[in-house]
């Protein structure tokens, strides 16, 4: 049960961030349904502040009719978590294809707009308020369990790491994407330098929901000693990075100063020789100097044992 608060948390703290996303709220805002979106922050917002004591009740309480009640509550949570993610990032995909329409011709963008408006007006609208009325109803299952906010905010250990969530859930129509990519990490067992594997593509398509399929694969989970998801976004600094990379592998706080040299021999020490999978979704950096001169040489040279990969997720 540990395992699964562990996840849970960053992942709702995610979903805020994503549901808080300048992008989304220009898209919900445009097509008349930001009202949907503020709601469904908020709850999510709500959510997370109980979460942190629901977790402990539920392990605490692990044989008793209470807990068990909560623990299928959280169970119901992750799934309302990954449709809300796969919406919100369909507004991120609407954004950034309505940016790319921009310079294109004023008669162009009139026909696109008036005809994509009347169709995904409607889908958005639908699936927006469904979510909301799935998280409606586990806010209201949640508040009969009597759970409290703690002193503090709860924070995630791992501030900057999302959920691939510990209980595989079934999703339709990706079986043989994941079987390309597993195969792929399978067959560099004796590579000894650390190989990326990048997926790309634009928001809304399924690069996380991918990743998270083939992280949770038992025989990926099987093939590697040492897993570890960091979720990026906008913040692709290596120091942050790396002091999450150490978190991960050590499953604790790393309190060594912004000092990249000591960051970098903790690194080593904290994965080892290990044969590790390292995630990092959703890289939004677009200066090409940064990954190359400062991440690829830490993640990719003397670290981990053969065949251990880093895969990237990216629009780009």
């Amino acid at each position: 049960m540990a395992m699964v608060g562990s996840l849970l948390l960053p992942w709702v703290e995610g979903l805020v961030g994503k549901a808080a996303d300048a992008l989304v709220q220009r898209v919900t805002s445009m097509w008349g349904v930001d009202n949907y979106r503020r709601k469904l922050e908020d709850q999510l917002v709500y959510v997370r502040s109980l979460l942190a004591d629901a977790e402990e009740k539920a392990e605490a309480e692990a044989k008793t009719e209470a807990g068990r009640a909560v623990k299928a509550w959280m169970k119901k949570l992750k799934a309302a978590a990954y449709e809300a993610d796969d919406i919100l990032d369909a507004f991120q995909y609407k954004a950034l294809r309505r940016e790319a329409q921009a310079d294109e011709s004023t008669s162009r963008k009139v026909l696109y707009f008036s005809r994509d408006r009347l169709v995904f007006h409607h889908k958005a609208s639908r699936d927006l308020k469904n979510v909301l009325d799935k998280i409606d109803e586990l806010v209201a299952e949640m508040n009969s369990f009597g759970l409290l906010v703690h002193a503090e905010a709860p924070q995630a250990l791992y501030p900057q790491t999302c959920s691939a969530l510990d209980e595989y859930l079934d999703i339709f129509g990706r079986d043989d994407d994941k079987e390309v990519v597993v195969k792929i990490l399978l067959d560099q067992k004796d590579q000894k330098i650390v190989p990326v594997l990048p997926i790309i593509g634009m928001g809304g398509l399924g690069k996380t929901t991918l990743a998270k399929m083939v992280y949770n694969d038992i025989k990926v989970r099987n093939h590697f000693g040492l897993m570890m998801w960091h979720c990026v976004s906008e913040n692709f600094e290596a120091i942050a990075v790396v002091r999450s990379v150490i978190e991960l592998a050590t499953k604790g706080t790393c309190d060594l100063p912004n000092n990249m040299e000591l960051l970098r021999g903790k690194l080593q020490e904290a994965i080892g020789r290990k044969r590790f999978l390292l995630v990092l979704d959703d890289v939004w950096n677009e200066e090409q100097r940064l990954w190359e001169d400062d991440l690829k040489p830490l993640l990719c040279s003397s670290n981990g044992g053969s065949g251990s990969m880093v895969v990237v997720t990216s629009r780009s």
